[in-house]
């Protein structure tokens, strides 16, 4: 049974709409949703609307539905935070699983109780992530995309391939993780090296990329890459699909949502095994390095016109 027939409005820096939801506020929120759960307490979520556009919003929330508010994770300080308890001035306001910075800002004096993970008398807390429920896991996705390659002209479709691709991700049941196939080694947010890299890539459940290399490092590490070819009639990821008997291929007009769900499917699927064969076939198989060496022994520039016009 719940304490007193009141309803409980849970808050954070997710409510607001200069606010951000990070992963670790969301499961905090979970932890605590689990607790109330737990306890038979009722309660409603206010969400940003930039975050959560169909859901309740602080600015949607009636005060005079709700008898206790809580607010969750996250440092309790400035205006924001404040703000709620002048408009909920009537209700049981506490703070939990937050970091105090400033006891006497009018953001932690509003409350009447908090609990805090740090900054507040005594030993620190764990944080509320820690012990929220787990959901089901997601395959990991990586992200390569372009937006060069301006040697292709007017066939360029490479806005509107990222547009496409990015769109679909922020509904597919994944979990996206964008890469950067450029190297610097003086960028710690980059990798250095290409063994860097393809140890990151190594680590993917599938890849999506309208790059060439991207199609053809997933093969070599065995990751099931859905590759999109961002140039009208297709150019060299076509190309290199063919090359490597690659069949997860989608042509830049042809590219919509159903088609990559379907591919990420497969790739999720049996695409996994058939990428690791690929590895291997692919490992000895002829490339253009096989005739540098008679290239460079033999022939003279005349011989170059000759061998690029067949």
């Amino acid at each position: 049974m719940h304490s007193d027939g009141g309803r409980t409005l849970l808050t954070g820096w997710f409510s607001f709409v200069d606010g951000e939801a990070t992963a670790g506020d969301v499961l905090a929120l979970d932890r605590v949703r689990q607790v109330l759960d737990e306890g038979g307490e009722p309660y409603d979520v206010a969400w940003s609307p930039r975050f959560e556009p169909g859901g309740l919003s602080l600015e949607r929330a009636r005060p005079v539905d709700y008898t206790r508010l809580v607010f969750v994770c996250g440092p309790v300080h400035g205006p924001l935070p404040a703000g709620l308890h002048e408009r909920f001035a009537h209700c049981h306001r506490i703070a939990v699983g937050v970091s105090v910075i400033d006891r006497d800002d009018p953001a932690v004096a509003g409350f009447h109780r908090v609990l805090a993970r740090d900054g507040a008398d005594g030993e620190p807390l764990r944080d509320l992530s820690l012990r929220a429920p787990r959901g089901t896991p997601v395959p990991v996705v990586g992200v390569l995309l372009t937006q060069g390659q301006r040697e292709y002209g007017d066939r360029r479709m490479h806005g509107a391939v990222a547009e496409t691709v990015t769109r679909w991700l922020a509904g597919a049941r994944c979990a996206p993780v964008v890469l950067e196939s450029r190297l610097d080694r003086g960028d710690g947010l980059l990798c250095g090296t290409s063994d860097q890299f393809l140890s990151v890539v190594g680590r993917l459940d599938a890849l999506v990329t309208d790059r060439l290399h991207g199609l053809v490092l997933g093969l070599r590490t065995g990751v099931p890459p859905i590759a999109v070819d961002p140039v009208a009639g297709g150019a060299k990821v076509t190309a290199q699909a063919r090359a490597c008997r690659w069949p997860a291929l989608v042509p830049a007009d042809l590219l919509d949502e159903r088609r990559l769900d379907v591919w990420l499917t497969w790739c999720l699927n049996r695409g996994g095994t058939v990428a690791r064969r690929r590895k291997v076939e692919l490992g000895t198989s002829p490339d253009p390095a096989d005739g540098l060496l008679d290239a460079l022994r033999t022939g003279g520039p005349e011989d170059v016109c000759n061998a690029v016009n067949g």
